[in-house]
């Protein structure tokens, strides 16, 4: 009888934990989102000297609460999840745990040498932003999407890299060492700097031959900036098809479990 309460309890705690269908579920994500971004605010106003100086005793034991916070959901969710190992090793596990683990390595490195490395695990806590996606129905789809398009977006990249290879070795042999291309790494980042659009201006070509591949590389880094754009789009408007529904009456688009029309309110059939 016990064991079977047990095994009640622990569905319930993971349907409210990692389930958002309920009352108590929606209100657990809520409740924890606005700890997330409170925690967040934290680790941003630590960051200011002035106030870091000023409230350290408080924003430490800010961090403290918030930290024990997070490490109890972290442990009902690998106690409640019918999976325990594939939710730690899992992406959002381990967002989950470097959520929390920063603050207990300063515990262990808390020498004076070792006060730099310890801030840097502590900024680590920044992470928790990423624990904010799992909440909106709107990130999830696009998460989904970009993963989705992961392999048209890496073949794109990798044509992206050989055209940055091609454009960085011409320039190297059009300009040479006299004109400030000193090696082919050097020219590849000039490649990089003219075909993103970003121009820096620290390295440019002086002969006619570089210029004239120079617009070459600005025109081409035109023409395939949007690439990545319209495949991400495509598969982001594909996968919102397959987990939305459209209303009959204002054409408008709700959640597949919706119940009623998120645009005009209209009870759905069935």
């Amino acid at each position: 009888m016990t064991e079977s309460k047990e095994f009640s309890f622990r569905e319930k705690c993971y349907e409210v934990i990692f389930g958002t269908q309920t009352k108590a579920g929606k209100r657990f994500d809520l409740i924890l989102l606005w700890v997330i971004v409170a925690s967040i605010l934290v680790v941003f106003l630590d960051s200011i000297h002035d106030l870091h100086e000023a409230y350290y005793e408080l924003f430490l034991s800010l961090e403290w609460l918030f930290t024990v916070i997070f490490t109890i959901e972290y442990v009902f969710r690998i106690w409640s999840s019918p999976k325990p190992m594939r939710y730690i090793f899992s992406f959002w596990g381990m967002v989950d745990l470097l959520s929390i683990i920063p603050t207990y390595l300063s515990i262990v490195l808390s020498g004076y040498q070792y006060l730099l490395v310890v801030r840097s695990f502590r900024l680590l806590r920044v992470f928790r932003i990423l624990k904010m996606i799992r909440f909106t129905r709107e990130a999830n789809m696009l998460f989904s999407a970009l993963k989705a398009s992961s392999y048209k977006v890496s073949i794109f990249f990798f044509s992206v890299i050989t055209i940055v290879i091609l454009l960085g070795t011409l320039m190297y042999v059009i300009e040479g060492e006299e004109n400030g291309f000193t090696s082919i790494p050097t020219s590849i980042y000039w490649a990089i700097v003219t075909l993103t659009t970003v121009g820096y201006g620290d390295l440019v070509p002086l002969t006619v031959a570089g210029k004239i591949l120079s617009s070459f590389a600005m025109i081409i880094g035109y023409s395939i900036i949007a690439v990545p754009t319209g495949i991400v789009t495509a598969e982001l408007s594909r996968k919102s098809r397959e987990i939305s529904k459209r209303c009959k009456h204002c054409n408008g688009i709700s959640a597949m479990d919706a119940k009623f029309c998120e645009s005009c309110g209209t009870k759905y059939e069935g």
